[in-house]
């Protein structure tokens, strides 16, 4: 009798042990290193689920807390509500307003701690996906993800909100990266687009984001055989509408301050090579006359702006980031690294090289990095600035057809707005010799316009328990409008609201129903309809920034 109760007491601790190793069973995994995995999260948590953030970097908030403080709601702040609403609400109240269009950095990771804090979500940060068998699928559906740290993270649905959709991909969603030809969608602003033959529509300023002076592309002016400049590249046979895998151009949003007491001067890199800003500086030579950034003023007393990149030759590294949406981490980094060496040493350039004008030279050298802006980084943002990476393709691909209101998803979950905008992807050799600007793409929607449920979520035969909001399925033309911030944090909130669905129906994603969906959606506040959309203010054109 002693020994049969000893054989029971060590297989209950077994079992016990056992089950004590076995990780805990979310309802909601978030993975993700953006604004809309915070949104995502907080919404799970507040239905009373439970949720677990799972965050690649250091960081809450992706890049609303990391530079881009020249809100990209650019007048149609009124297209979103729910959470992101609240994000933009407790930004004005940090500075004791009703609004505000744009805010430093520091203060948008404090708004989303804060957040995440009354919301009492769990956070683990630097977990990196492991992608090669960090992904435990169950026929159709997601058991469970694990980092590469080891630790594993099983749920019920799951919430990829990262902007470069690793967990998507790895598991066996189909994807695609680059740019489709026109042929594909029937879209008139697909594929390639040379900058010398396209015609150019833009809200400021005639040919904004071109050349608009003559420059020579050879290492020796007029001599082909000394070979092209560094980022130039010459195609044979390029024309408009091809499809290529190649992606709009990358940059820091750089946080700058002219503040003597803030301001930590930008230094000359050590591998600095003026030739890799020969094209800058001809640009000058040539008489552009324009200062290359588009320079947003923040709220707050330190002076500080957003420095993006605008015009001919800027702070976008064009060419510089294919690689990255399916690279390894390590090879991402060393992009990265690329990126902030490249911008470094633009700024220094235009602070210090003769050949810059002088009203433009001093303007620039006025400017040096924060302080007080990421502190543990030397005041240099924490993120780069992924404008585009992978993009799921779904049952439902949103389209240039969307944004112009030429069709409408049936299946709203939020709305876009912004114009269908595309940085430039190469600058190009045009057939009289000279440089251009390649894949700039610039079209205003006539009216907001809704994105489709089906859009955020993979085909059924794929994958019946995840959600793919920055990552999803769109072409390039209208992931070019729908990418902004605001939209990515509905997008991603919408989401954990049909994830809650699923689970109380008991069904996949794929099945939930779309009119209890609407429901939920209009209840947290989510703007999906024009209807919605409140009639006291008027929304103001939007600029070409982000």
């Amino acid at each position: 009798m002693i020994n049969k109760l000893r054989h029971i007491l060590a297989a209950l601790f077994i079992s016990q042990a056992l089950h004590a190793q076995e990780p805990e069973v979310y309802d909601i995994v978030v993975y993700g290193d953006s604004s809309g995995a915070v949104t995502a999260a907080i919404d799970a948590k507040r239905r009373g689920l439970s949720v677990i953030l799972v965050n690649p970097v250091a960081f809450p908030g992706g890049m609303s807390a990391s530079g881009l403080g020249a809100t990209d709601f650019l007048g149609r702040r009124n297209t979103f509500g729910g959470i992101a609403s609240e994000f933009y609400d407790g930004v004005a109240a940090a500075y004791g307003k009703e609004f505000v269009r744009s805010f430093e950095p520091h203060v948008g990771y404090k708004v989303f701690q804060k957040l995440i804090a009354d919301a009492g979500v769990t956070v683990a940060y630097n977990e990196l996906l492991d992608r090669s068998k960090g992904v435990k699928m169950n026929g159709k559906r997601i058991e469970s993800i694990t980092t590469l740290s080891g630790k594993t993270y099983r749920g019920k649905m799951f919430i990829d909100a990262t902007y470069v959709g690793d967990l998507m991909a790895a598991a066996g969603v189909t994807y695609t990266v680059g740019r489709e030809p026109e042929s594909q969608y029937g879209e008139d602003m697909a594929g390639v687009r040379r900058g010398d033959t396209s015609p150019r529509v833009h809200y400021t300023q005639k040919d904004k984001d071109h050349f608009i002076k003559d420059v020579d592309p050879y290492v020796k002016p007029g001599d082909p055989s000394s070979g092209l400049l560094p980022y130039v590249v010459k195609i044979e046979g390029l024309t408009n509408g091809q499809g290529d895998k190649k992606i709009q151009a990358y940059n820091y949003r750089v946080c700058l301050t002219t503040d003597p007491k803030l301001r930590i001067p930008i230094e000359k890199p050590t591998d600095y090579k003026e030739i890799d800003y020969e094209l800058l500086l001809r640009n000058f030579d040539a008489g552009d006359p324009r200062v290359p950034a588009l320079i947003e003023p923040l709220e707050g007393p330190g002076a500080k702006v957003d420095w993006n990149n605008m015009h001919a030759v800027g702070s976008d590294h064009p060419g510089a980031n294919y690689e990255y949406p399916e690279a390894s981490y390590e090879r991402r980094i060393e992009i990265e690294k690329q990126h902030q060496n490249y911008i470094r040493g633009f700024l220094w350039t235009m602070s210090n090289s003769s050949r810059v004008p002088e009203e433009i030279r001093k303007k620039t050298a006025a400017y040096g990095l924060p302080k007080d802006e990421f502190t543990d980084n030397g005041g240099w943002p924490w993120m780069i600035y992924i404008r585009e990476a992978r993009r799921m393709v779904s049952d439902y691909v949103m389209t240039q057809h969307d944004c112009e209101g030429k069709k409408s998803a049936p299946d709203p979950v939020a709305l876009g707005s912004f114009g269908m905008d595309s940085h430039c992807v190469q600058h190009i050799v045009t057939d009289k010799g000279t440089v251009q600007n390649e894949g700039v793409i610039w079209r205003v929607p006539p009216k907001p316009y809704g994105i489709s449920y089906r859009s955020i979520m993979p085909k059924e035969s794929e994958c019946e328990n995840l959600f793919a909001p920055i990552c999803l399925s769109t072409s390039h033309v209208a992931h070019g409008s729908i990418r902004m911030e605001p939209v990515f944090m509905a997008l991603s909130q919408s989401a954990a609201i049909a994830a809650s669905l699923a689970i109380e129906k008991n069904v996949s994603v794929q099945k939930v129903d779309y009119a209890a969906l609407k429901e939920k959606l209009v209840a947290a506040k989510q703007i999906v309809e024009l209807k919605q959309i409140p009639r006291a203010a008027k929304p103001a054109p939007p600029k070409k920034a982000p």
